[in-house]
């Protein structure tokens, strides 16, 4: 990798050298940082299924899709900092660089508060649209309560992440993860098994881990980057950067946003089954997301790589690092199909009742065996994001989710049964592709960037 001087010796170029070996370096960090954070989240829901019980496994994951919807907007707005910052790197603009980071700094700063207040406020009241069982209602607001409380800690752990990785830096936000991790399974241990405070512990144990992540890598960024030796609590805001932050990361916010109320469309579905198949459906989430992980990874290689690469002019190798991304997602598709016959075996681990594997067991079987599908649709969002272009991969994602996945899960859940629900997530796939594959073969995101920049 090429480094710039400036004083910022340490910031990765990813515009010049090979394509599959920038991506793979980019991406290797990043896929055993999101190891590290589904061991994260594994962990809480195998300390309850254990420790606690099939409600509060139900519980805790019920209450994800909530919590996910509260914080996409500062997700999405981490994510067009992202963007901006890798293609002010590519131009070697590194004073914008500085504002830009203290800008999305301030912005979290003083928007984390209403959205927690807003998150506890109305947390019991969306469990309840979301037709969670009364047995497993009282652990679930409990659980999003203390969660809420403590967002902030999970907001600034991912505009660090954000941040990085627009450096072009993946290693760093590896070791915060890592220090999470370990925080989170040593307390959630304590506070369950030996403090027995149940479904509450891991809550506690999940935001004690976040803000310390977060406050120790404001330490480390600062030392290791010149161009982020500034104080955040200053707070430094520049209107005109933010505007673009919002044109990048607005539509990701809201994007997520609306993809997690369908997930809760979908949770609520899920719900109507019972215990045993809202256990079943969220552990069998949190394996199939181990699939997911490399080609998370490298799509957001992809994007820094295209981000930087059109700040440069680069676009022959914007094409070259489409291919590699696709052909490395694609292929890492295939052998994760090796889940599927260890899928009890996985499964038991959160919570050993019949029921609950079974239940596991029919997601596992109907989505995985189409998860190629997912990986394109993921890299050429990525390029095409990666490029400045945020509205196409949104509708992408919303089509996918509102128009193919939920009525096609509501439709098949009522016409064939719950054990065929789950090849709702196939339909919707297959229509996102085809939005954002027709936009990606007009070409019309290659000059998204150039005008990004001029503005």
């Amino acid at each position: 990798m090429n480094n710039n001087n400036n004083g910022n010796k340490t910031i990765n170029a990813m515009t010049e050298g090979n394509p599959f070996k920038l991506i793979l370096a980019f991406a290797f960090p990043m896929f055993i940082g999101n190891i590290f954070q589904q061991l994260y989240n594994m962990v809480d829901s195998i300390v309850v299924g254990n420790y606690v019980g099939k409600i509060a496994l139900a519980a805790v994951g019920t209450g994800f899709p909530v919590i996910f919807l509260m914080s996409s907007l500062f997700i999405g707005l981490g994510m067009g900092a992202t963007i901006l910052i890798s293609q002010y790197i590519g131009a070697e603009d590194y004073d914008n660089v500085r504002r830009s980071s203290q800008t999305i700094y301030t912005a979290m700063l003083l928007g984390s508060i209403p959205i927690s207040i807003i998150g506890m406020i109305f947390c019991e009241p969306i469990l309840l649209l979301m037709n969670t069982p009364l047995d497993v209602l009282p652990m679930a607001k409990q659980y999003m309560l203390i969660i809420f409380a403590g967002m902030i800690g999970s907001f600034g752990f991912n505009i660090n992440a954000g941040i990085l990785q627009g450096f072009g830096d993946s290693k760093s936000s590896l070791l915060f993860l890592a220090i999470a991790t370990v925080m989170n399974i040593v307390l959630d241990l304590l506070f369950v098994v030996v403090f027995n405070w149940d479904v509450a512990g891991v809550a506690v144990a999940t935001v004690i881990a976040q803000t310390f992540s977060w406050i120790f890598g404001i330490i480390y960024m600062k030392k290791k980057y010149d161009v982020l030796k500034f104080q955040i609590n200053k707070f430094y805001f520049d209107k005109g950067i933010f505007k673009k932050i919002l044109k990048l990361g607005l539509p990701s916010g809201i994007q997520m946003s609306l993809f997690s109320v369908g997930i809760m469309s979908m949770q609520s579905l899920v719900n109507g089954y019972g215990a045993d198949f809202m256990a079943g459906f969220n552990a069998a989430n949190k394996i199939d997301t181990f699939a997911f992980m490399p080609i998370q990874s490298i799509s957001n290689a992809v994007t820094t790589y295209t981000g930087q690469n059109m700040g440069a002019g680069r676009l022959d190798r914007v094409h070259k690092g489409t291919i590699t991304g696709t052909l490395v997602s694609i292929t890492i598709c295939l052998l994760a199909l090796v889940i599927l016959p260890l899928g009890p075996f996985m499964l038991g681990l959160f919570n050993s009742e019949p029921g609950v594997i079974d239940a596991g067991m029919i997601y596992l079987n109907n989505v995985m065996p189409f998860y190629v599908l997912l990986s394109i649709l993921f890299i050429l969002n990525a390029v095409v994001r990666g490029a400045g272009e945020s509205i196409i991969p949104m509708i992408s994602s919303l089509a996918s989710i509102w128009v193919g996945r939920i009525p096609s899960a509501y439709y098949i859940a009522a016409n064939m049964g719950k054990e065929y629900l789950f090849y709702s997530y196939a339909v919707g796939w297959v229509l996102g592709l085809l939005i954002t594959g027709i936009y990606y073969v007009t070409g019309k995101w290659k000059v998204k960037s150039q005008k990004l920049l001029k503005n």
